[in-house]
């Protein structure tokens, strides 16, 4: 789209919810604009007019990527939003600088074929299940981190990137600007903002619905937007026939509570099947969560209904849900205290006992607990809360509690973990604690790296919007003014949360132990998948790749089929790169031949 003026011409991927607002901003000043239409596209164009490009990013509240072309200075300015909701790439290409939503618009250019894969980069994916920007795949392109701005004029083969939005800046102004209310005065002034969020981002001239997983973050979105509704809310759930994975039951009762317009998908083995061969195409780049599963399974499901979907996502980052922020407050000092070689020793005994196993061993006790106190996937959260043990310090802990892979080299053959991926403390004027440091880092690193990337590649792919109300920047902000004792306390997360969901669904039926979108990989791997798994770990292939380490993914995949150990994570991250190699075709293989080529010259 043009502008009014004919300066500026825009490309842009999402939506504006203020836009509203703004556009009644013009009409009342002394030279309205002539609109031609009703898009925020228009109204964002007149912003950068009017404001300048930097004025304008910080006046938008929305989930963006755009690039503006400049004809009177003759520069590209290329942005993404605050929080990372949606993707941007971008490289040099030759003489050519490209961009796009996808690595695959980028792919489409006739020297993609040049491509070279980046083993440095897929080491931090072996570490994370995903690629941190502002690192990608391939040598020389790369993402634009959330936040950024960046600027490129036709004359100079540079780069220019600046920050215009920085969760820095917010920790430090709200930390000197603490909410001073009761608990009830903020659960009140949570309720009124989110109310506020919601009813911009309802606005649709399509059916709009929600996904609704029975948590606390699901729940409070779907129970406002059900509040500011006439009509029952359309929510979308999965569930799991296997025990331990299912919460489908509870999705149900609230949505009976509520009175919503509720549809459920029960996954298969053969539902997983069906999907793996697509994930590839989906995702881009090498993707290993393996919640990414029923991430697309329900977007699938949700656009024969509705057309925007809300979510839940961000409430863990932003108060507290995650166990790893329960824990770091208060714990970790306890952890402290005791000597590291102690640690150490007790880690590596707990970590010698599978998974399965530590389950299987915790059932009898776990029966005399109330049924709200019964943790599900025990083992796993045994074998996390050991690498919490064995750190030492915070800072450590949390490399390793997201980490896949602690030595990523000794899989990828030549490669070298940068050390940029996870944003550093030291540009914070306000000090943090424990609990804060690790939420603090999940909101600028696991969220947009992980979660966002899997919603919003599973629902594109599907043709679905997907909406997320707690990442609005006037929530962020009050979020980080409220004190941690209203998110992390008494051991459990989500205090403001709890408290708020209690004015519109029974606590009996939230208060249960936190589980996760986990789906029964480890069992699929040695069942359904065991055949689609061998064809892609045969150590013959991987050593004529040479880009992993046949002998050592050998013997993982020997020890999980043996069920002395459970790698499955790891396994599947190892799966998801070879099955997005063999999906690259002659591509694929010409980045093994470089990558050969390059090994042993």
């Amino acid at each position: 789209m043009a502008s009014a003026c004919g300066r500026y011409v825009i490309v842009y991927n999402g939506e504006i919810y203020n836009f509203g607002q703004l556009r009644k901003q013009f009409d009342a000043s002394a030279n309205p604009p002539s609109w031609h239409g009703d898009s925020y596209t228009e109204v964002l164009l007149a912003a950068i007019e009017q404001w300048g490009i930097k004025r304008t990013l910080r006046e938008l509240c929305g989930m963006f990527a755009f690039a503006l072309w400049d004809r009177a200075e003759r520069v590209l300015t290329i942005a993404r939003d605050p929080l990372g909701e949606k993707p941007l790439y971008y490289g040099w290409m030759g003489n050519a600088f490209l961009f796009g939503s996808e690595l695959k618009a980028l792919r489409a250019y006739p020297s993609a074929t040049d491509a070279t894969l980046d083993r440095d980069a897929l080491c931090l994916y072996m570490r994370y299940n995903s690629i941190p920007a502002p690192h990608t795949i391939y040598k020389g392109i790369s993402k634009l981190a959330p936040g950024k701005v960046a600027t490129i004029r036709p004359d100079r083969d540079d780069v220019s990137i600046d920050t215009y939005w920085s969760l820095a800046d917010v920790v430090t102004r709200t930390g000197a600007n603490a909410f001073t209310g009761s608990e009830a005065d903020a659960v009140s002034e949570l309720d009124s903002l989110l109310r506020t969020v919601l009813n911009e981002q309802i606005m649709a001239d399509v059916p709009l619905g929600a996904f609704l997983s029975g948590g606390i973050d699901s729940s409070t979105i779907v129970s406002l937007m059900q509040a500011l509704s006439s009509r029952p809310v359309k929510t979308f759930t999965i569930g799991f026939d296997e025990s331990g994975f299912d919460e489908a039951e509870h999705a149900r009762a609230i949505a009976r509570h509520l009175g919503t317009e509720h549809h459920e998908l029960y996954i298969t083995p053969k539902h997983a099947l069906d999907v793996v061969p697509s994930l590839p195409e989906i995702y881009d780049e090498s993707f290993s969560d393996s919640s990414q599963i029923p991430t697309f399974l329900v977007s699938q499901m949700t656009p024969q209904h509705v057309t925007v979907s809300l979510s839940g996502d961000g409430g863990d980052e932003l108060f507290g849900g995650y166990n790893r922020h329960i824990a770091a407050q208060g714990l970790w000092d306890k952890i402290g205290s005791v000597p590291l070689p102690a640690r150490n020793f007790a880690a590596r005994c707990i970590k010698g006992v599978p998974e399965q196993q530590l389950d299987r061993m915790a059932a009898p006790l776990l029966r005399l607990l109330p049924k709200n106190r019964r943790h599900k996937q025990l083992g796993d959260k045994l074998h996390k809360f050991v690498d919490l043990m064995g750190s030492s310090s915070l800072e450590t802990s949390y490399a390793r509690l997201i980490s896949m892979f602690d030595a990523p080299e000794e899989i990828v053959l030549g490669g070298k973990e940068p050390f940029d991926a996870v944003p550093s403390l030291d540009q914070l004027a306000f000090s943090l604690g424990n609990a804060q440091h690790m939420m603090y880092l999940d909101t600028l690193h696991y969220l947009p790296t992980d979660v966002l990337t899997k919603v919003d590649r599973a629902t594109m792919h599907n043709s679905l919007e997907t909406r997320v109300p707690f990442l609005d920047k006037r929530i962020v902000e009050f979020a980080w003014r409220m004190p941690m004792s209203m998110k992390v306390q008494n051991g459990k997360g989500k205090v403001i949360l709890r408290k708020l969901l209690d004015r519109y669904v029974p606590n009996s039926l939230i208060d249960r132990p936190k589980q996760g979108f986990a789906v029964p990989i480890a069992s699929w791997l040695r069942g359904e998948l065991h055949e689609w798994t061998s064809h892609l770990l045969d150590p013959s292939r991987l050593r004529d790749e040479g880009i992993l380490n046949a002998t050592a993914i050998d013997r993982m995949w020997k020890q999980h089929l043996a069920g002395t150990h459970n790698w499955h994570s790891e396994l599947w991250a190892i799966l998801m790169f070879e099955a997005w190699l063999e999906a690259q075709g002659p591509l694929g293989a010409a980045l093994c031949d470089r990558q050969a080529e390059s090994q042993f010259a």
